[in-house]
């Protein structure tokens, strides 16, 4: 048996990798429970071409692969293990950031899908005609983006 010292097992997990992972999904979980109700009989004009409008996607994004409920969530739960494990490792910085973004985006997505039934993730945030989204979208389009700006910039994304 291998036994890594606890202090060298540490110095690899990013903490703020966690810290802002759990906040994004905090945050998106409340909102969705808001939108559950809030919008469960209307939708609401915010301005312009944006509304909240209540709505239940049981694909990717996008609503792709709707028909296949199951295999979306099977997959979706591997991306995220796969992405956390190596998102733990982050160097400080805009790695860290852009990995706590993409991981608790995809974090609140599986809760919210998994917890229900039919396994739907809630959506509720309309642009004109672009298809409807939640704050676990942001998140993981905003980390994607931060870590493409670290990677572009020649910045090292792993510790």
């Amino acid at each position: 048996m291998c036994l890594v010292p606890r202090k060298r097992l540490v110095d690899r997990i990013n903490v703020t990798v966690i810290v802002i992972a759990l906040v994004v999904t905090a945050i998106d979980a409340l909102a969705k429970i808001w939108a559950r109700h809030a919008l469960a009989t209307h939708a609401i004009h915010v301005g312009g071409a944006i509304w909240l409008r209540l709505q239940y996607n049981s694909g990717i994004s996008f609503s792709f692969n709707q028909s296949r409920a199951l295999l979306t969530t099977i997959a979706t739960v591997a991306v995220a293990v796969v992405v956390l494990v190596v998102g733990l490792r982050a160097r400080r910085g805009l790695p860290a950031i852009g990995f706590g973004l993409l991981i608790g985006g995809g974090v609140a997505n599986i809760v919210d899908r998994l917890s229900a039934t039919p396994h739907q993730v809630t959506d509720f945030i309309a642009l004109g005609s672009f298809p409807v989204f939640n704050l676990a979208d942001v998140a993981i389009t905003a980390g994607f983006i931060t870590l493409l700006a670290a990677a572009l910039t020649g910045e090292k994304l792993l510790a």
